[in-house]
């Protein structure tokens, strides 16, 4: 068995440069590359493209861009590929890669895991959920949702074990639809260093109610290793997991979105990551040579915090992460050493997105120079929403149910207002029917004789339209009532998961810092003494804040505070009992999660930044108290 293996992150979004591949497959020593393409918003796009046409659904450029031109080099190097390009139409996806594999010559398998989508079992598509789902809550809100009709997917997020065993039966290239992005280098990870189990669950038959039941082997004690990699191995799944985390945004992990922008070199020609992962859970992440950007404490650690909520208790299919005590170092040029994670048994559930009609939308972007710039916006945006409500009435038609209004330029996204001599107006709305984003969007473009003076922009696209709301609700379904299928060349199999039969342990209560052990008295800015990512799941933000030194750890927490967070972000929420802080004593470093933030997140949101990309930089901006023997050191 091998001692590790190398993975390369090749993709991180639908959409993203095709610069990695050929990059990742000149280092000549790759055992896997990895893309991933999936988001929520994805899901529902790829939806839609399939309603339109049966052989869509699926990312195209993982087809046409990253694997037609690279087919020969993959098969020369014996490099194994894993993506969940696949999306919405997984086979659909497979069947265009085995053509092109044919066509080349090639003798090359791919596998297919299937089961996620909830919905694919109806000939209407889109109008009726899938026989599993029965009255659906939101795991956040906890609503309800019955509103069938305008449903337009809904997929569960499946696990590493079937992307493993489609290895196991000699799958050249794995694809997937709907599974939880790390998956894909745990996967990898669970065919090469796996010791087989013999104690598996035997499939028993169903119960009264449909539903299948096993005979099961009692479970080993937490920390059993006797299997290492086996469902049972938690710590070396979440740690598995890590890698995955680390790979699955491709450039993230190497200078990109970083803190210290400025200390990344050619971002042009920036490098991928590359994860050698080993047997016991550690691994180093690098990049290629001669290459772009930064492998760093730093980069890697951003990375590792990125959108996972409660570091202690990250919830995947296959484990439950505590990567709280993760250490992270600088092991050479390029080089970040990773610790082990710990993991603990998953739940019996899988996490279930779907996305669903919330009515339409629509916005422009304006620009706006010369003196009062930002007064000259604010008038100019009261003259259209005027117009467009005048309009609204003399339909009988109802109000608009959300406007949003940023003047970029005068501080609006920092929670400011101030005077600007150069402003962009970004002026959307939401409304229950297209028409009447239509007629806002029509009254937005015919006012330009009547403004003041100063518009300008770049045109060229032709009038924006009205574009459906499409919202989030996240929800758990029992991992049995899924029929999850490995194909391999048409060869298939059905998998069942693993089940557990006891309850998920109880975390132990969460540790803070020890409190600052000398006076502090000397402001600097945070963004001296940490770094900062900011990201989101839903319409929740997710800020990791990382101590440059691990000294620096008690000021920073005693600085970012619940009522200071919500103080500095209270123009994009209502109050401090949204806020929820975790420490991580192993990268001394804190994770801050705000729920309710984003303006109902991603499509639903009619914010500038519907993501919080930024949230870490507003953050970062703010003074923290630190001895001034500290505050000496960073000037």
């Amino acid at each position: 068995m091998k001692q590790s293996i190398k993975i390369g992150g090749a993709s991180g979004y639908w959409g993203e440069s095709s610069i990695s591949t050929p990059q990742l497959l000149s280092t000549g020593d790759l055992d896997y590359l990895i893309y991933d393409y999936l988001a929520e918003i994805t899901m529902s796009i790829m939806a839609r493209a399939k309603a339109k046409n049966a052989g869509r659904g699926y990312a195209t450029d993982f087809v046409e861009a990253a694997m037609r031109p690279h087919l020969l080099a993959i098969a020369r190097q014996g490099v194994k590929v894993i993506s969940n390009a696949g999306g919405m139409n997984p086979m659909a996806c497979a069947n265009a890669l085995r053509a092109i594999i044919k066509a080349q010559g090639l003798d090359l398998k791919v596998g297919v895991v299937t089961g996620d989508d909830l919905m694919i079992e109806h000939a209407a598509y889109g109008s009726v959920f899938n026989s599993v789902i029965d009255d659906p809550e939101d795991m956040d809100s906890g609503a309800r949702f019955d509103d069938r009709e305008d449903v337009a997917s809904a997929n569960v997020y499946l696990g590493a074990f079937p992307i493993a065993r489609a290895l196991d039966k000699g799958a050249d290239i794995v694809i997937t639809g709907r599974c939880v992005d790390s998956a894909l280098t745990l996967g990898a990870c669970i065919h090469e260093f796996r010791v087989p189990d013999t104690r598996e669950d035997v499939f028993e038959g169903h119960d009264g109610d449909g539903d299948p039941y096993y005979s099961a082997p009692p479970d080993p004690v937490p920390g059993d290793t006797l299997f290492p990699w086996s469902p049972f191995d938690f710590d070396a799944l979440a740690s598995g997991s890590l890698a995955g985390h680390i790979l699955e945004c491709g450039p993230q992990a190497t200078g990109g979105n970083f803190t210290d922008w400025d200390s990344v070199s050619d971002i042009a020609h920036i490098g991928y990551p590359i994860a050698e992962i080993r047997r016991d859970g550690s691994f180093t992440v690098t990049k290629p040579k001669a290459t772009g950007g930064l492998v760093s404490v730093g980069t890697v650690s951003e990375q590792m915090l990125y959108e996972i909520g409660d570091p202690r208790a990250y919830a995947l299919p296959d484990v439950v992460c505590d990567f709280s005590g993760v250490k992270i170092s600088q092991a050479g040029d390029n080089t970040v050493h990773v610790s082990p994670a710990k993991g603990r048994h998953p739940t019996d559930d899988y996490k279930t997105s779907l996305t669903y009609l919330d009515g339409y939308r629509g916005g422009q972007y304006m620009t706006l120079y010369g003196g009062r710039a930002d007064e000259k916006a604010r008038v100019l945006t009261d003259a259209i929403l005027t117009r467009s409500r005048d309009r609204l009435r003399a339909l009988q038609m109802p109000d608009f149910t959300q406007i949003s209004q940023d003047i970029i330029g005068a501080s609006s996204q920092s929670g400011q207002s101030v005077a600007a001599d150069e402003v962009v107006l970004k002026l959307a709305v939401k409304h229950e029917d297209a028409q009447g984003v239509a007629i806002f969007l029509k009254e937005m473009a015919g006012i330009g004789l009547a403004t003041p003076p100063g518009l300008s922009g770049f045109t060229g696209a032709g009038r924006a339209s009205p574009s459906p709301v499409l919202r989030l609700m996240s929800f758990m379904t029992p991992k049995f009532h899924i029929n999850i299928t490995v194909d391999v060349d048409g060869e298939t199999e059905a998998f069942h998961p693993k089940r557990f039969d006891h309850e998920l342990a109880h975390l132990s209560p969460a540790t803070a810092p020890d409190a600052p052990n000398e006076p502090a008295n000397s402001p600097v800015p945070l963004r001296a003494l940490a770094w900062g990512r900011s990201g989101d799941k839903g319409d929740k933000a997710n800020i990791g804040i990382i101590a440059r030194d691990a000294s620096y750890m008690p000021y920073i927490w005693a600085a970012l505070t619940k009522p200071m967070i919500a103080h500095t972000l209270a123009h994009f929420m209502d109050n401090e009992s949204q806020i929820e802080r975790y420490y991580l004593p192993g990268a001394h470093a804190m994770n801050i999660l705000i729920t309710h933030v984003l303006g109902g997140g991603g499509p639903a949101s009619l914010r500038n930044d519907a993501q919080g990309k930024g949230f870490a930089q507003l953050l970062l901006n703010q003074m923290v108290d630190v001895p001034a023997h500290i505050a000496e050191t960073l000037y």
